[in-house]
């Protein structure tokens, strides 16, 4: 099965690693690095490193695309972007050496109601040459919640499996056309249920909602405590070591990746779930994503416990 990641929003990622933030004043950076990003990109690139030959679609700004040309060349990943006149956006990173990460987010290029048409039209044209497909991203100025949600379902209605990883309205729209996965945070998980997730039974309860809603599996990232994961054939959580954290960009999107891949390689759900946080973990030690060193990799995944999920514990 073949996987097609949809980004309807990119952005160039602009990480800038400093020692500590100080707002309202000049701030000296140590780093810098801009780099072509986007999460669905950010997917089709992990994919890519693990052996797959994913395809990459969506928007991107055609005054400022060679950066994207450049990477999908140097990794395999087939080009099936529309390009819109314009640049695409900037968004800033800010990592501080305590881990937190601060985002200054643009909006995006606008897509018009014939841009909307044309990736539909391009979508049904590559229809042949995915089985999966993972929708990863904000959504750019004139792409409503709804037509997210739309989209998931026509693509479900037509025996492709659907993965969400998507954040505030573009992930709230999105689980309604029945996802197949999604993968939200702690705090999204909070903002989806609209209240505080403090234990592992609260944990376990709005996954649960949200699978007898129809999502078909949820996986929740909670950082230092690791990934939960509530699957088609159970419930596991990955428990991770501590690791000197760089920055948290792209951590997510190695995560699905790495899920992903599983499912291609007919890996079990443990072993997917601990070669997928590894990878997330690959990410939070460098800028960007990535398998930058395979010993690394390898000692990563022999250092995360992965075990039936017990919602009786404390603490997710």
């Amino acid at each position: 099965m073949n996987v097609l990641t949809l980004t309807l929003n990119p952005a160039l990622d602009l990480t800038v690693s400093l020692a500590t933030l100080s707002p309202g004043r000049v701030n000296l950076a140590s780093a810098g690095h801009l780099g072509a990003a986007g999460k669905g990109i950010n997917v089709a690139r992990v994919l890519a490193e693990l052996g797959h030959h994913p395809r990459a679609c969506g928007f991107l700004g055609a005054n400022n695309a060679a950066p994207y040309r450049t990477l999908f060349e140097r990794h395999g990943i087939h080009d099936d972007f529309l390009y819109l006149p314009g640049d695409t956006r900037v968004n800033v990173k800010v990592a501080e050496a305590d881990g937190r990460v601060t985002d200054i987010n643009l909006p995006g290029l606008r897509v018009s109601e014939d841009d909307w048409r044309r990736l539909l039209v391009r979508l049904d044209a590559l229809a042949d040459d995915f089985g999966c497909l993972v929708v990863a991203g904000s959504l750019p100025p004139g792409v409503s919640p709804t037509r997210l949600k739309g989209l998931i379902e026509y693509w479900r209605r037509r025996g492709k499996t659907v993965w969400l990883d998507a954040s505030g309205a573009a992930l709230k729209a999105g689980i309604r056309g029945l996802p197949q996965l999604i993968k939200p945070n702690l705090q999204e998980l909070e903002d989806l249920a609209g209240r505080p997730v403090h234990d592992d039974h609260a944990l376990a309860e709005c996954a649960r909602r949200l699978m007898a809603g129809g999502v078909g599996q949820v996986v929740v990232s909670a950082g230092a405590d690791g990934v939960v994961w509530f699957g088609a054939k159970g419930h596991w959580r990955a428990r991770v070591p501590r690791v000197q954290l760089v920055s948290t960009v792209g951590a997510g999107d190695s995560l699905v990746a790495g899920l992903c891949a599983g499912l291609l390689d007919g890996l079990n759900e443990p072993d997917t779930l601990r070669r997928a946080v590894a990878l997330s973990l690959m990410a939070v030690t460098q800028i960007g994503v990535g398998i930058y060193d395979q010993a690394t990799f390898a000692a990563f995944q022999r250092e995360i416990q992965v075990e039936p999920f017990d919602e009786r514990g404390v603490n997710p």
